[in-house]
């Protein structure tokens, strides 16, 4: 055995006697998992055992998260990666990504499909389409006080505005909603069995085989038919980028959404500030965004090389899981950020990546959730919970956290 073999040996045993497992259950809505701070505290970068065996790392301070997500030493491509909790399809996600599943690959393959869709979504056509998210707000909101109190938020506001939205970007039947929806939830429950996440597979792939036949016959001016026209990918390509953008596009958004506004309502004092100054709705969506956390587990990243990070060795193929939770309750970055307060600006957060993979749709996102919370607290300035709010039920089994359901009033 050379010497760098046996530093290597002796890394990897050392990571072993140290190493933890990934931590989950959160102690309140609102807050990360106590371990995930209290590992944060002892270091930015811990030591950790992945359930396939491998040792790896889990990141957990606020300037390590976005070095290492900023750094081209460090790969997205799937078949590099370790997925920190049991998942049913974990040896098929060792291989590499399908075509157009651009998020799990790197330059340059990751660069050819990201470009033409970078120009879809940039702030000047994000702007264009405030006055229809307005309007979709508005019917939602119609809607809700027409078939008066109770409702439940998640249902009637939360998930069909991003939906509404995501479908008229892209170019999908709004009246293709449900199975969209019901497909994107089997996909992001962490307990989905193996039959039912590749039934759901091929299921999404049918539906978007059909849809991009359709749009080849009879073009639309939508983001699907555009890049259809472009005639640069093929329609493999265009199904997987379709269902990445039409999965993150509502998911992320509903669920930002529903635990934005669980999280107003159980914060009277920075609601009514909301309300005494509405300018502060900049600030309170990048607050929000920044508290609540709503991404699990990640981002995932594999060491092409040997990397020091804040003082650790991180080896090459060294698995490493990022903690945007932990990050962005980082006291070395954040004044006070265990509480909520949407009057201090919360520039800086990392709730949608940094560097290469940072989310396509984040003005997006942006945009809906400046537009629909006023609307929604303007319409109803007496909402309230319809259950005590430890009643509320959480999606804590989802890769993308949030709240099952919110029963409100007015």
């Amino acid at each position: 055995m050379t010497q760098s073999q046996s530093e290597a040996q002796a890394h990897r045993e050392q990571a072993h006697q140290e190493a933890v497992t990934f931590p989950f259950g959160r102690p309140s809505p609102f807050e990360p998992p106590e371990r995930l701070t209290s590992l944060r505290e002892e270091g930015p970068i811990t030591p950790m055992v992945y359930p396939d065996g491998a040792t790896g790392w889990l990141v957990t301070g606020y300037s390590a998260v976005r070095s290492i997500l900023a750094d081209p030493r460090f790969s997205s491509r799937r078949e590099l990666l370790h997925v920190p909790m049991p998942f049913p399809l974990m040896q098929e996600m060792r291989q590499p990504a399908d075509p157009g599943m651009f998020i799990r690959m790197d330059p340059p393959d990751h660069t050819r499909y990201r470009k033409p869709l970078t120009a879809q979504f940039t702030v000047r056509r994000m702007k264009q389409l405030e006055p229809r998210i307005h309007e979709i707000t508005e019917e939602r909101l119609d809607a809700m006080e027409k078939a008066g109190p109770p409702q439940d938020l998640v249902k009637e506001f939360a998930l069909p505005i991003p939906s509404l939205v995501i479908c008229e970007l892209l170019g999908v039947p709004y009246a293709d909603r449900e199975e969209f929806q019901r497909s994107t939830a089997v996909l992001l429950n962490l307990e989905s069995s193996v039959e039912d996440i590749r039934a759901t597979l091929v299921n999404f792939s049918a539906f978007f085989a059909r849809l991009i036949e359709a749009k080849r016959a009879d073009p639309a001016d939508d983001l699907l038919s555009g890049l259809i026209e472009g005639g640069e990918l093929t329609d493999q390509e265009l199904s997987n980028i379709g269902f990445l953008l039409l999965a993150a596009g509502h998911e992320t958004t509903a669920n930002m959404l529903g635990l934005g506004t669980f999280a107003l309502l159980q914060h009277p004092d920075q609601l009514a500030a909301l309300r005494a100054d509405p300018s502060l709705i900049d600030n309170t969506v990048e607050e929000l965004l920044r508290y609540l956390g709503i991404i699990h587990v990640g981002p995932l990243r594999a060491a092409l090389e040997d990397v020091e990070v804040e003082g650790r060795l991180i080896k090459a193929g060294d698995p490493v899981t990022l903690s945007l939770v932990a990050a962005n309750r980082d006291p070395a970055r954040f004044a006070d950020p265990e509480h909520l307060d949407i009057t201090n600006p919360a520039t800086g957060h990392l709730s949608f990546g940094h560097g290469l993979h940072q989310c396509l749709g984040q003005q997006l996102a942006r945009v809906e959730m400046r537009t629909a919370f006023p609307m929604l607290f303007d319409r109803f300035p007496g909402l309230r919970l319809a259950v005590p709010a430890e009643e509320v039920p959480m999606r804590e089994k989802m890769s993308i956290y949030g709240v099952r359901e919110l029963p409100v009033r007015w």
